[in-house]
């Protein structure tokens, strides 16, 4: 079923998906190379309202009047993402289904399994849309002011500190769990069912730490409510320029969300150049880089031998973390 949108978690995202539902479009000047499909279906495997959700919407609707064609959006929702993308590894490989996903599809592949598709085999990577960094936040009343200070307590305090994840094998839970490693600290993980309940339970001093998305937590570091302590990029935000980043308390540490498109395996190479090419035009206009500004993150460019790269990357990184710290989802 194709989704309309129905809550936004800023006023951007609002605006935005309110104009963007449908895409009917007329044609403008078409650069040269493979000839696109006139109607193409952008599966987003989350739920409306979602930073995924939000980009698919601005992309489809740029995309559609770049071919002179028409962009929908359907959210495939479930099985953390797991639902969506099967579906599209199985649609017509001739670039008239994408996948827009997210972080959670490498680890997805790190800690299942038994997926009813093949990660690495199932699709070919078109474009990264867009990536950013985590923030390392704790509630405003607690005592820690410092990445050093929560890690000094964590040390004496050995599974008395607790951190929240979206659950078990999540893209969250991974990523703490390898900052817990490298700290060497054993703060104790307890997973949620969204990072909104997570977030309550910080706040109200039930968990102590999380690790999560800036459109997650930096609404509620404005509103005073939590307080940042670093960042996880591998240099210094231009987001939160006076945070200083994890791998300068953590040595090695750094890691970024990322969003990024597929198509199914099998589909022409030309084609899949054609969509990169148009993909990336998109994500470094104007527009889409003040989207994208507004959640926390930066505009992705990258052709498809490096995305494909960087996926499998992404993919061996989060299987080596699942192994050795034993996380397989529930």
């Amino acid at each position: 079923m194709q989704a309309i949108f129905t809550s936004a978690k800023s006023t951007v995202a609002a605006a935005i998906l309110a104009a963007t539902a449908l895409y009917p479009v007329v044609a403008q000047g078409q650069p040269s190379g493979a000839n696109l499909p006139k109607m193409i279906k952008i599966v987003v495997p989350f739920a409306p309202g979602a930073s995924t959700d939000i980009f698919a919407r601005l992309l489809g609707q740029k995309l559609g009047v770049r071919i002179g064609g028409t962009v929908v959006v359907e959210n495939r929702t479930g099985a953390t993402g797991s639902i969506g993308a099967e579906y599209v590894s199985r649609a017509v490989a001739d670039g008239s289904t994408l996948l827009l996903t997210a972080t959670p599809f490498s680890a997805n592949a790190a800690v299942q399994p038994k997926l009813p598709y093949d990660p690495i085999n199932g699709f070919a990577p078109v474009a990264m849309v867009a990536s950013g960094p985590q923030i390392l936040v704790v509630s405003s009343d607690s005592p820690y002011k410092s990445t050093a200070q929560l890690l000094d307590a964590a040390r004496a305090n050995k599974g008395k500190l607790n951190y929240g994840s979206t659950g078990i094998g999540s893209s969250h839970h991974l990523n703490t769990a390898r900052f817990n490693m490298m700290a060497g600290t054993e703060m104790t993980h307890v997973p949620y069912k969204g990072g909104g309940l997570a977030v309550t339970d910080l706040i109200g001093g039930r968990i102590q730490v999380m690790l999560f998305s800036y459109s997650t937590v930096m609404p509620h570091v404005k509103g005073g409510k939590l307080r940042a302590l670093a960042v996880s990029s591998l240099t210094r935000s231009k987001f939160t320029p006076d945070l200083p980043t994890l791998s300068e308390t953590v040595h090695g540490f750094t890691d970024e969300s990322w969003w990024g498109t597929f198509v199914p395996a099998g589909t022409p190479q030309p084609v899949v150049n054609r969509l990169n090419s148009e993909i990336r035009a998109i994500v470094l206009s104007p527009e889409m880089r003040n989207a994208f500004e507004k959640e926390g993150v930066d505009s992705g460019s990258m052709t498809v031998g490096e995305f494909t790269s960087f996926v499998r990357s992404d993919i061996d990184k989060w299987r080596n973390v699942a192994r050795k710290l034993n996380i397989v989802a529930e």
